[in-house]
């Protein structure tokens, strides 16, 4: 996929405007993710991997908050069920235009991918399938925090015994000295990833009105209170982590 380099935030702003999934985010976005992001190409390859332990034939499989597609790539090159395909569902019509057509490209690229049926839609009001495999990669943060619990609670009915919510999310530490040392580190992640501190700061007044994040207790107990049985830690690089939520 063509990408251009983030520099969106490279200029003083006069008023910073609220964090949105536009096109000049999606222009830039796999930088973006990149060199924000720690541990992200890994997150993305191995959601594939435990995609694959927990599908199961004749199955829906879904990328709820898809952006560009590198999520659904991933379930499509990793599952190998007869009879499976993926949804994607984006609220962002900039995302959805170049997600389908980094799908397209990928077709004629490898053969014997699943099937995927990418859509424009809230996933607040989206109707779900049975599905096997639900992917949220970094999207819950998203939500408005009183609408997380409703959310997690349909795809919970939602998934068939044996499926599997892969939940990735940044974290808040209720320890004040925890939050603060993984916080500066993450400074440091995106400094030497090419960051200047204006481009720190104006991004940050972006996005803290947009993206609400939880302290892992609070993401454990409200997967539990949606119905979910288990919920496993799978992965943690500073204040990012992904979780498997077992029905």
């Amino acid at each position: 996929m063509s990408q251009s380099p983030d520099r969106l935030f490279a200029h003083p702003l006069e008023q910073v405007p609220d964090f949105a999934f536009n096109e000049d985010v999606v222009r830039v976005f796999p930088d973006m993710i990149k060199r924000s992001v720690p541990g992200y190409p890994t997150i993305v390859e191995n959601l594939g991997v435990l995609a694959a332990r927990f599908a199961q034939p004749n199955s829906t499989l879904y990328d709820l908050g898809a952006s560009l597609g590198a999520v659904t790539q991933s379930l499509r090159r990793h599952v190998r069920n007869d009879g499976c395909r993926v949804i994607a569902v984006d609220n962002s019509a900039a995302m959805v235009e170049r997600c389908r057509q980094y799908l397209t490209a990928q077709d004629s690229m490898f053969q014997e991918l699943l099937p995927v049926n990418v859509l424009e839609a809230d996933i607040l009001t989206l109707p779900f399938e049975p599905a096997s495999v639900v992917a949220m990669n970094f999207t819950l943060q998203f939500i408005a925090p009183d609408q997380r619990l409703e959310l997690l609670g349909r795809i919970r009915q939602a998934l068939l015994p044996g499926g599997a919510l892969i939940l990735s999310e940044k974290l808040h530490f209720a320890d004040d000295d925890e939050q603060t040392l993984l916080n500066e580190l993450h400074l440091d992640f995106k400094r030497a990833n090419g960051y200047s501190d204006l481009e720190i700061a104006q991004k940050r007044s972006a996005i803290e009105n947009v993206m609400k994040p939880d302290t892992l207790e609070t993401h454990k107990a409200r997967l539990r209170a949606a119905g979910f049985s288990k919920v496993v830690p799978w992965f943690q690089c500073l204040n990012f982590a992904s979780l498997i939520a077992l029905p």
